[in-house]
């Protein structure tokens, strides 16, 4: 199930992170850009890579904080230590 909830967040991220990249350098052109004042040092193909990367974890955050919410308040509360080995302060007695 963490297989497929982590390819749920990956898979949409990557679509998502290369819309982003398409849009963005249909706009922009990576030499005309500067960080505090300075151009930056990197090739075209270095600032797509760096861009890229940056909108895929960006992406991926928002899927995870989707999926995350997207969970049930059992999937959330439940207790992942069988019931005969779980400590004395865990409250939680769903199964």
């Amino acid at each position: 199930m963490l297989m497929q909830r982590m390819m749920w967040i990956a898979w949409p991220a990557f679509l998502v992170a290369g819309l982003l990249e398409i849009l963005v350098f249909g706009l922009v052109d990576p030499e005309d850009l500067h960080w505090f004042g300075h151009p930056l040092a990197l090739s075209r193909q270095g600032v797509y890579t760096l861009a890229f990367f940056a909108f895929w974890m960006l992406t991926m955050a928002s899927s995870a904080l989707t999926t995350l919410l997207s969970m049930s308040p059992f999937e959330v509360n439940r207790c992942p230590v069988p019931e005969d080995q779980r400590p004395q302060d865990c409250a939680r007695n769903c199964c």
